[in-house]
């Protein structure tokens, strides 16, 4: 079992990415495609070593304050054997960063859609690299367990941290 902090996407930005995807899949059903379901914005890798409640407890203290910031994603990379879509925001970083983000690489926020066993088929970042989201706020964190299966990984999420809202004014 392994934690992670991450933001997940509201259901109207998960089902037009799901359709956007939708026939890139049937033409490249090789990779493992990631289930919309599964897909989250990590923020903070904590690994396998943590307590949740601890963990909960330090995640509360070190987020709050924050705003709920903008996202949008946009755009396609490929990471080792990882096909992402990159994911846009003003204090993305430093909101990642507070909750543990950057101690080992830099970090690269982005959203997974697949996973292969070698490199990423070259057209699949071209397919995905004019997909361009609605903008959307991430109005919560939330601190998720990840337990490895045969079948891959299954994610729960274990504690919400709600983020403040801005105000207009």
């Amino acid at each position: 079992m392994s934690l992670f902090s991450a933001l997940l996407p509201p259901a109207q930005i998960t089902e037009a990415l799901r359709v956007h995807l939708e026939p890139v899949q049937e033409r490249a059903p090789r990779p493992r495609w990631i289930p919309p379901a599964q897909w989250h914005i990590t923020l903070g890798f904590y690994g396998d070593r943590d307590d949740p409640e601890e963990r909960a407890h330090w995640l509360r203290s070190a987020l709050a304050g924050w705003h709920a910031p903008m996202l949008r994603l946009e755009g396609a990379g490929t990471l080792a054997r990882v096909l992402y879509l990159g994911v846009y925001s003003e204090g993305l970083t430093e909101l990642a960063a507070a909750a543990g983000a950057g101690d080992e690489r830099p970090y690269l926020p982005h959203l997974t859609v697949a996973r292969t066993e070698g490199d990423v088929p070259e057209e699949l970042p071209r397919r995905l690299s004019g997909f361009v989201s609605e903008p959307w706020t991430a109005t919560e964190v939330v601190l998720m367990r990840s337990e490895r299966t045969e079948w891959g990984a299954r994610y729960s999420i274990l504690t919400r941290f709600p983020l403040e809202s801005r105000q207009a004014g």
